[in-house]
């Protein structure tokens, strides 16, 4: 671990970034350049002192997930996210097997998107980022581990709770639009990825994916249109809009309504109740 590079480059980064670039209110007394301290550790889940630590040079070897955290706080690039893994002691994550970076440019747009959900997930469908109507409507993805935080495992392992919020008539399209990009997603990586394991996991455990896989569907799938379930705010139609990473691992979902009539009274009513509870 180089302590001194860690600290210079970690010290860098934060003093390059302005707060609205990743939806901090800077205030009007503001005297500091770039982000605070505190505000990096809050963004990255870490406690205060041990980022000031870092940043000091007398922290200790932060764990990988930790350096994930920072690489999306700090919208890194991909060559930035190996040097801090580097300066930290650890190897740099292999590209083409999967990763929890988030595209810089994806988080750029994620992060002026306050009015409608939106969400990022990789190939595989493990989340990468999500806003707060995103959590409030789907619930906060980051809470699952291993194999189930790919949503196309949960899709066919947890069905009773990963599918209530499509309505009965959506749920085969969704999940045959899950498996076709798992395929290609196979293809991409190779036989020895994570991908293909889950599919030959899925393959033996679930006969509806089995099923699906047979028939060799192979598309990124995104709707035009998607009528999503809530438990308190009821039926949403949404549209449903897609980007992509340039190299097409990583996706930016959008979903919109229009700006007048139902739809958007109960989008904001879903933001008033997502505030609840993200308060309480």
């Amino acid at each position: 671990m180089e302590r001194t590079g860690l600290a210079e480059f970690l010290r860098s980064r934060r003093e390059s970034l302005r707060p609205e670039d990743v939806g901090v209110v800077a205030g009007a007394r503001r005297r500091v350049r770039g982000l605070r301290r505190e505000e990096v550790a809050q963004l990255a889940a870490m406690s205060v002192d041990y980022y000031s630590r870092l940043e000091r040079g007398s922290g200790s070897e932060p764990s990988t997930s930790m350096l994930d955290a920072l690489a999306r706080v700090f919208r890194l690039s991909l060559d930035e996210r190996d040097h801090l893994y580097r300066l930290a002691g650890h190897n740099a994550p292999d590209r083409v097997s999967g990763t929890s970076h988030v595209s810089p440019a994806l988080l750029r747009v994620l992060d002026n998107l306050s009015a409608t959900p939106a969400f990022v997930v990789s190939d595989i469908a493990e989340p990468l980022a999500q806003n707060s109507l995103a959590v409030a409507l789907f619930g906060d993805w980051s809470r699952f581990s291993g194999d189930d935080r790919s949503g196309i495992h949960r899709w066919f392992t947890r069905p009773d709770s990963e599918r209530a919020v499509y309505p009965p008539e959506d749920r085969e399209r969704q999940g045959r639009s899950l498996v076709a990009s798992l395929r290609i997603a196979v293809t991409r990586r190779g036989a020895n990825s994570s991908a293909a394991r889950l599919a030959r996991e899925l393959e033996r455990s679930s006969p509806e994916f089995a099923r699906l896989w047979a028939d060799h569907d192979v598309a990124h799938r995104f709707e035009d249109h998607k009528v999503l379930v809530h438990p308190e705010v009821g039926t949403i139609r949404f549209d449903c809009q897609a980007l992509f990473s340039e190299d097409q691992s990583q996706t930016l979902v959008v979903l919109s309504v229009p700006p007048r009539g139902a739809e958007a009274e109960k989008l904001r009513l879903l933001s008033v109740l997502g505030s609840t509870r993200f308060t309480s």
